[in-house]
């Protein structure tokens, strides 16, 4: 797959996450956090899997005959860091606002890279790091942070952001030796859906005409972004290495924003088109200048 390609679908990605934050908080008005997400991701594997049967079971062979183990591994790890960060970022939503959410989910951005840095061995591009710190700019005036107040959870988010984190470093891992992108998107939804259920049936109460009441928000967040963004995150990630794919998905706070203005009738003030234009700047950078260093050598 070309770059081009990897980019559009990252770019699609995380346009479908930015909007999907409206479906997240105004979901849960009549059923928990867990259960929201245990619908929303079985929602996702149920439109992932007839893909994966019609385009990927004939490959299963081939791809899985030399190290089925690793594949568990990292597949499960996947699906464990999905499903931690998932699950703190839609109970944070109960304690926090969207404005507060948005913002502090972005240091995953930072935490890739220095993750990576800590304990990879893999070099990263000096541009990531000025990139990190535009979109950290962008996220705090297109939050309008400033004006809210740091809450309990908050700290939810944060810590969120680290499994959002994990999750971009193994997805980049585990797509470089196995192509199986919707085999590996599928599990990784099956697996968030059951540890949420198995959760949300010890201190939640699932009762179906309250999740009914929220089908339109569950089946938006589920097939879309529960189910085929995540897959779109895996194609993007075959070309794009982790610190760089974190970047781009930082757009998700621009779209978030777009998305409010155009269907919640949400004003843009010049601090938010600021926003958007910082973090717009830092995905530029992190794309373009490593092909001016190749080009001069």
């Amino acid at each position: 797959m070309s770059k081009p390609i990897s980019l559009f679908s990252a770019l699609l990605c995380t346009f479908i996450w930015g909007t999907t934050f409206i479906a997240q908080d105004t979901g849960m008005d009549n059923i928990g956090p867990f259960t929201f997400n245990a619908v929303r991701f079985f929602v996702g594997f149920l439109a992932i899997t007839p893909l994966v049967i019609l385009f990927e079971l004939k490959n299963f062979k081939s791809e899985l005959k030399t190290d089925k183990k690793t594949f568990v591994i990292y597949v499960f790890l996947i699906g464990l860091s999905l499903f931690l960060g998932s699950a703190l970022q839609q109970v944070a939503l109960l304690y926090t606002d969207v404005a507060n959410a948005a913002f502090f989910t972005i240091f995953y951005v930072p935490m890739v890279p220095i993750i990576i840095y800590l304990f990879g061995k893999k070099s990263i591009h000096w541009s990531v790091w000025p990139s990190v710190i535009l979109c950290l700019i962008g996220g705090y005036l297109l939050t309008n942070f400033y004006d809210a107040t740091v809450r309990l959870g908050d700290t939810l988010v944060v810590l969120g952001a680290l499994f959002w984190s994990t999750h971009i470093i193994f997805t980049g891992i585990i797509i470089s030796k196995y192509n199986l992108p919707l085999t590996i998107g599928a599990i990784q939804t099956l697996i968030v859906a059951i540890l949420s259920f198995f959760i949300g049936i010890l201190y939640e109460e699932f009762v179906w005409n309250n999740i009914l009441m929220e089908i339109y928000s569950i089946l938006y967040a589920g097939i879309l972004s529960g189910g085929f963004a995540f897959v779109l995150q895996i194609y993007a990630q075959k070309n794009i290495s982790p610190a760089p794919a974190a970047i781009i998905f930082s757009l998700e706070g621009v779209f978030a924003t777009v998305a409010a203005w155009f269907i919640l009738n949400q004003v843009l003030d010049i601090n938010n088109i600021l926003g958007c234009f910082f973090i717009l700047c830092g995905v530029l950078l992190s794309q373009l200048l490593p092909l001016i260093k190749r080009k001069k050598i």
